[in-house]
């Protein structure tokens, strides 16, 4: 690499070609077949990468088919729904691609700023995370089960935790025009409270209690018919991990995915307590780890 660097910025001591000679289309036949970042290296090398690196087509090629209608929704996060139609029209045309390609893979906050959702800058899904706040859990408005409380850990600064409850349940819904693919969903949970003392972290262990009796119970429906369901026992308290529910498959990103999601354990046999629900997490599948049933964060 440093001979090709130097290759690039040397003068012709000799006859030889230096990769400044090579037409501008050449170099972007090339930048096609790498990966965004890898594009972001190569414009380095010389003034002809990095014009081949800001051509449209370049960079059109990394963008998902569904990209206006998905600056519609950062427009909208950004300015609100009225004029989110219009401005993302105009973006879409005007824009260089690659500001278009920059935009989405920053995160953008919809629904009242409860869930957010960016592009992977190592390929053209979309990765989502929904807070807390927006899903319906079951004895959230009685302080004495439920509570939601600051967490500098949480994407959204706070999280659900649960005391005590004798039927638990954690469900919740997006609609969204994911780009084609595969998906994974999680949802994200730390056993015991954590917290900060004199600029340390801790972990207050004091309600868990029962989750080793049964396990909890994941399902998953889309509304093209996709369901999917696991369950594993709740351990290894101090961490958080993402459970994996399950995935679906998004072969149309012109039309909305409905997704429905549960986290379930509802034996009323023995009571539970002492869990933070922070989100739920949707991601390519690519970006799986190679644990199924959960990762950690």
């Amino acid at each position: 690499m440093g001979a090709v660097a130097s290759s690039a910025r040397g003068g012709r001591g000799g006859e030889g070609t230096v990769l400044g000679d090579l037409p501008e289309s050449c170099v972007a036949e090339v930048l096609l077949r790498l990966d965004p970042p890898e594009i972001c290296r190569m414009a380095r090398l010389s003034r002809t990468f990095r014009g081949a690196a800001s051509g449209d087509g370049v960079w059109e090629s990394k963008l998902p088919r569904n990209y206006a209608r998905l600056l519609a929704v950062a427009a909208a996060g950004d300015g609100g729904e009225r004029q989110a139609a219009a401005a993302a029209a105009l973006e879409a045309e005007s824009l260089p691609k690659k500001e278009v390609y920059a935009r989405l893979c920053r995160r953008t906050r919809f629904d009242g700023g409860k869930k957010e959702f960016w592009l992977d800058k190592g390929g053209r899904g979309i990765c989502m995370s929904i807070s807390s706040m927006a899903l319906s859990i079951t004895g959230i408005d009685d302080r004495r089960y439920w509570n939601f409380i600051p967490n500098d850990e949480s994407r959204f600064h706070t999280v659900a935790y649960l005391s005590q409850i004798w039927w638990f349940e954690v469900r919740g819904e997006v609609e969204f025009c994911f780009p084609e693919g595969t998906y994974s969903l999680f949802y994200r949970v730390h056993l015991g409270r954590p917290f900060k003392r004199l600029g340390r972290r801790v972990c207050s262990s004091e309600h868990i209690h029962g989750w080793d009796i049964k396990p909890v119970r994941f399902q998953m429906s889309t509304s093209d018919g996709q369901q999917a369901q696991s369950k594993c026992y709740l351990t290894d308290p101090g961490v958080w991990i993402n459970h994996h529910v399950g995935d679906f498959v998004v072969k149309d990103s012109s039309k909305p995915t409905n997704i429905r999601f549960a986290m379930i354990q509802i034996d009323c046999t023995h009571t539970k307590g002492g869990l933070c629900v922070d989100s739920v997490v949707v991601k390519p599948q690519y970006l799986r780890q190679k644990k199924l049933t959960r990762c950690y964060v």
